[in-house]
């Protein structure tokens, strides 16, 4: 199917889902979307017998999407982006020590937990599977996804710092994330996989390369970017400067084997922050926001139909699916273990909102990189049957964490906040 035809389909189908969801279940759209979806390509895999030909249909046209390529080669750049525009540099520099330690050494240490987990639970359920690739699972599925975390956290209504904790971690320990996997995927396959990964100066050096090198060119691009934006007063030209800083940009760190997504994060809060306040007119500021708020809306609907989707290509059996159960527990302990330690080295020097440790840890969702990097893992390895075990137990935890944490984050919060402002009417009587 050619590319337009593709985006004809999703783009119908995003539109009717979510209107469907509008009328009758009123859920965060991305979300409705998603579940929509679900149910559809359940009801589909059901019926397969009764009416054949839609679901043969079905099944070849989610197969000729590629979502690893789709997500971590297009839509993440414009989302990530689009995610960053918007986050208060001053306010993310006042939570920089909490952010960088979850974004480093708490995906690094719930990358282990989750990996040692599943080493010793994957036999219960028949699957024998090594070490090293039990860690590339928990590699793939520690990082929390900014797509979602941004999603559901418009709805929330956090406290500002709340807010500014999930979001600032959700953008970076992504990139991260995403250096963790490709090194531990590298060792897994021997030192065949894209990036050669054979030892730990290999490891070292892909860290640096990929991670370092990426803020550092999305330093510069947004440098240059900004010193364009306050040379014009045209909102056109303005706006489809921030376009190729986001389309060339991102395949440009790609090419050169930088972090894609650090660099548009990096980009992104540059260009919102000294280019919102520096270098545009109140014109241009009202239109750079309305058009990348248009383009995150649209991406994420799309993305997270192509979530619901993706059943149709899953092997789905009992044992797997059971595993993905019991792994959503494992997920959910290692990123509590992993928050609760930064948090209490830090409660020493500064006070905490209420409940934070519960909000981050129930709040740390999971979403289509996860997916994306399973779908990733490739096909024709030494062992395939690894890459279809993950690949199912990841598609349950993120559906889980997307339809479950995602819906009842905004009560969670509300009681918190509900708490907090007790707590003070309490203390100035």
């Amino acid at each position: 199917m050619e590319f337009l035809d593709l985006a004809a389909v999703l783009l119908v189908l995003a539109a009717v889902f979510g209107y469907i969801n509008l009328k009758l279940f009123k859920l965060p759209t991305t979300i409705g979307i998603m579940l929509i979806g679900l149910i559809l390509s359940t009801l589909l895999l059901v019926f397969r017998d009764t009416v054949p030909l839609i679901p043969d249909l079905a099944d070849r046209f989610v197969e000729s999407i590629d979502l690893n390529e789709a997500l971590m080669e297009g839509m993440l750049s414009f989302l990530l982006f689009a995610g960053a525009l918007h986050v208060n540099l001053g306010n993310l520099a006042d939570q920089k020590k909490l952010i960088g330690m979850l974004a480093s050494f708490g995906v690094l240490l719930s990358t282990f937990l989750i990996g040692g987990a599943a080493y010793y639970l994957f036999p219960v359920f028949g699957f024998e599977m090594p070490f090293l690739w039990c860690l590339v699972f928990g590699a793939l599925i520690s990082p929390t996804d900014p797509v979602a975390v941004l999603g559901i956290l418009k709805t929330a209504n956090a406290p500002k710092s709340l807010e500014t904790k999930i979001t600032g971690e959700s953008l970076f320990n992504d990139g991260v994330g995403v250096v963790i996997y490709l090194a531990v995927l590298g060792i897994a396959m021997g030192g065949h996989g894209d990036h050669g990964i054979n030892g730990a100066g290999d490891v070292l050096k892909l860290f640096v390369v990929e991670a370092g090198g990426g803020m550092i060119f999305g330093f510069a691009l947004g440098i240059l970017a900004f010193f364009m934006l306050r040379s014009v007063d045209n909102y056109q030209i303005e706006v489809l400067i921030t376009l190729a800083l986001v389309t060339a940009g991102y395949r440009l760190a790609s090419h050169w084997h930088l972090s894609g997504p650090l660099a548009m994060v990096v980009a992104g809060l540059m260009i919102g922050n000294h280019g919102r306040a520096h270098a545009m007119s109140d014109k241009t500021r009202e239109h750079i926001d309305t058009f990348w708020e248009l383009v995150d809306e649209v991406l994420n609907a799309v993305l997270f139909l192509l979530i619901g989707l993706e059943l149709f290509v899953l092997d789905l059996s009992g044992g797997a699916l059971a595993a993905g159960g019991v792994l959503i527990l494992v997920v959910l302990a290692a990123r509590f273990i992993a928050v609760s330690i930064p948090i209490t080295l830090l409660k020493r020097n500064r006070t905490f909102t209420p409940g934070v440790v519960k909000i981050l840890t129930w709040g740390g969702l999971r979403g289509g990189i996860s997916v994306a990097l399973a779908l990733g893992i490739p096909k024709g390895g030494a062992h395939p049957e690894y890459r279809e075990v993950i690949l199912v137990v990841t598609y349950v935890i993120v559906v889980f964490s997307i339809a479950v944490q995602g819906l009842t984050l905004k009560s969670m919060v509300a009681k918190v906040v509900k708490a907090e402002a007790g707590a003070r009417a309490a203390e100035e009587q």
